[in-house]
């Protein structure tokens, strides 16, 4: 099973010179290397996004958006939907980032109304999950995870939910330099299939992919993606940087 490395590049990218220096460092980075093993899912802001899709032809990459509305069209000023992104030619869409959820105040139930509109798309849905230091450290990572499936997935059918990508980024460890252990994150993995088992009865094989997110880059990438046993992992600062984003890949690819 290929690993999926997911570059969320967030609100970066200004100009058309940075864009048009991202797509030469991307290319140059990209050159060459067969991927046998992982898939590669950029998600740059929506104003790039055609851009993108003209500017990196290579059939191992593939482009989502860092956020939808859930209604297909109408007077919402500022916001784009998942039908929107399904014609210009992106297949993924993150949902229910911590970010979202801190600055947005975004709910369990909103990010259940977009998965909902995702999927009746047709797009793949990466929805972002995790725990803050203090909900950790006062033992409730289980309670918080377990309420933003439960909630998050009201309306979600067990057909669809094969289809998901979770992606688990604890919030204390996002843009910081704090890392999360191989052994914590594999508990935490095996908690999110209990979950899935228990409340959708899926079988191993059924499950989502689970992603790692949190200050990822080549170094930790062994520690927090293979030997916590994640099928790929949600890149955000990294990602601005082809060069060091492609050895994360590098390492997936020689050792998976």
């Amino acid at each position: 099973m290929n690993k999926l490395i997911i570059g969320n590049l967030k609100m970066n990218i200004i100009s058309k010179i940075e864009r048009d220096n991202y797509f030469k460092s991307f290319r140059e980075s990209i050159r060459g290397k067969k991927f046998q093993n992982t898939s590669i899912i950029l998600c740059p802001p929506i104003i790039h996004l055609e851009y993108f899709l003209k500017g990196i032809k290579n059939k191992n990459v593939s482009f989502g958006v860092q956020n939808i509305y859930w209604e297909n069209s109408g007077a919402y000023t500022g916001e784009i939907s998942s039908n929107m992104v399904k014609y210009i030619g992106a297949e993924f869409v993150v949902v229910g980032h911590s970010e979202r959820r801190k600055y947005f105040n975004e709910t369990n139930s909103e990010v259940n109304k977009k998965i909902t509109a995702i999927f009746k798309n047709k797009l793949t849905p990466v929805m972002c999950i995790g725990e803050s230091l203090a909900e950790r450290e006062a033992g409730k990572t289980k309670k918080v995870i377990t309420e933003q499936i439960n909630k998050g997935l009201t309306e979600v059918s067990k057909a669809n939910i094969s289809k998901l990508v979770i992606a688990y980024e604890p919030i204390w460890s996002i843009g910081t330099s704090k890392i999360s252990t191989g052994e914590k994150i594999m508990s935490v993995r095996i908690l999110i299939q209990k979950i899935f088992a228990d409340k959708f009865g899926l079988a191993i094989g059924k499950m989502p992919k689970i992603l790692y997110g949190g200050s990822v880059n080549y170094k930790n990438i062994k520690e927090v993606c293979l030997e916590a046993g994640m099928d790929g992992v949600l890149v955000g600062g990294e990602s601005l940087y082809p060069a060091s984003f492609m050895k994360i890949v590098d390492v997936l690819e020689e050792e998976n």
